[in-house]
């Protein structure tokens, strides 16, 4: 597959992208930091009602209720704003630019989770976005199962690793990873690799001073204010109030995961998805592996919303700092570029794609290979 896209006229693809690009960020304005606003009143408001009602017994409403809020307040709000989306809003206030939001204190108010957004910022925005299909990726589902996909288990145990896998995740996976590759960045004085591996459980080790910093920055922040500090704000109501907030929070938790794995981890896995050797050499073939190397769902309506606009993945990770309602304005543009260069645009429903993830992660179905270099390309270098 080395001469896979070697007929596409790529810098004419490049040029037509850049011009879409352009003119998204000369619309961007006052809807857009509405959106962003409403987003997180809906928010807020799933989480009210969830508390509201888990004080009174365990019960599935307050834990699907939880479970999207934490979610949606993910992959919508820090996701698109620690992507600077809303850094070139005219009239966006500080507290949701990449400025300052979830920085310092304000990570109590924006976005508590297990992830350090310090960490994601640097895992996600640099590594998973410059290198996506690459080694250096380090959300490369392939790369990633590779142990299940290799071992000799029979195959109901492979889909339970991946269920396992998928309920916790954040906590399992992201937290942790993403917090070694930060410390990784920090010793080398801000290089910025995923290749050099540690211990995975050393970041789980009390014993070590990276072990202590994990705990204190990652995990006891998010784990004693979502299952300590709030269910004993019920307390007042009784000792089984508190303890059925605490009950619907750990069911929340486990929705969240499953949820955000669901909606997240098929972007970038399918057995007609590619995975790239070396780094690009031009924008243009930059362009083409973003478009390649990810997956759109269905889009539009409330779909848009409880994707976590993930349903735009191929926009993103085109044009990563724009806000999360302008993928809806530029979509078909995009597609009808990439199906006028020959370009493979995919989009599907997302029970496809989850298939499709879950063949990758045990085995069934592999990844496209297509090492695409400016050499076959023809165009200028990448700056």
């Amino acid at each position: 597959m080395a001469d896979a896209f070697s007929n596409i006229d790529v810098q004419a693809f490049a040029r037509e992208l850049d011009a879409i690009r352009l003119r998204a960020e000369s619309e961007l304005g006052a809807d857009d930091l509405r959106h962003l606003k409403r987003t997180k009143q809906l928010q807020t408001w799933l989480s009210i009602a969830g508390y509201a009602t888990a004080w009174t017994m365990p019960n599935p409403v307050s834990v699907l209720l939880l479970g999207v809020a934490n979610t949606s307040r993910w992959t919508i709000v820090a996701h698109h704003v620690l992507h600077k989306g809303y850094d070139k809003v005219p009239g966006a206030p500080a507290e949701l630019t990449s400025r300052a939001f979830a920085i310092g204190k304000r990570r109590y108010l924006d976005w508590l989770d297990w992830i350090s957004p310090e960490a994601w910022k640097l895992e996600h925005n640099m590594l998973h976005h410059f290198h996506t299909g690459e080694t250096k990726d380090p959300d490369l589902v392939e790369e990633n199962a590779e142990t299940v996909r290799r071992a000799a288990w029979p195959l109901a145990l492979k889909y339970g690793a991946v269920a396992f896998y998928a309920a916790t995740w954040k906590f399992t996976y992201y937290a942790p990873n993403t917090f070694q590759v930060m410390r990784r960045a920090k010793r080398k004085g801000g290089a910025q690799s995923s290749e050099e591996s540690e211990a995975y459980l050393a970041a789980w080790d009390f014993r070590t001073e990276q072990g202590r910093a994990f705990w204190r920055e990652c995990v006891l922040p998010y784990a004693l204010t979502r299952f300590v500090a709030a269910p004993a704000c019920f307390l007042p109501l009784g000792p089984l109030a508190a303890f059925n907030v605490w009950l619907n929070s750990v069911g929340a938790e486990v929705v969240a995961n499953v949820y955000s794995f669901l909606v997240i981890a098929p972007n970038h896995a399918g057995d007609d998805l590619y995975r790239y050797e070396g780094s690009p050499r031009t924008r243009g073939e930059f362009y083409i592996r973003q478009v390649t190397g990810s997956a759109n769902y269905d889009t539009g309506g409330l779909r848009d919303f409880f994707y976590g606009y993930l349903n735009y993945q191929i926009e993103h990770h085109l044009f990563p700092e724009l806000p999360a309602s302008a993928y809806a304005r530029i979509q078909p543009e995009v597609k009808a570029v990439c199906e006028r260069h020959g370009v493979p645009y995919v989009q599907e429903s997302l029970r496809n794609r989850i298939v499709k993830l879950i063949d990758i992660m045990v085995g069934l179905t592999s990844m496209l290979r297509a090492p695409l270099t400016a050499s076959q390309t023809h165009e200028k270098s990448f700056s």
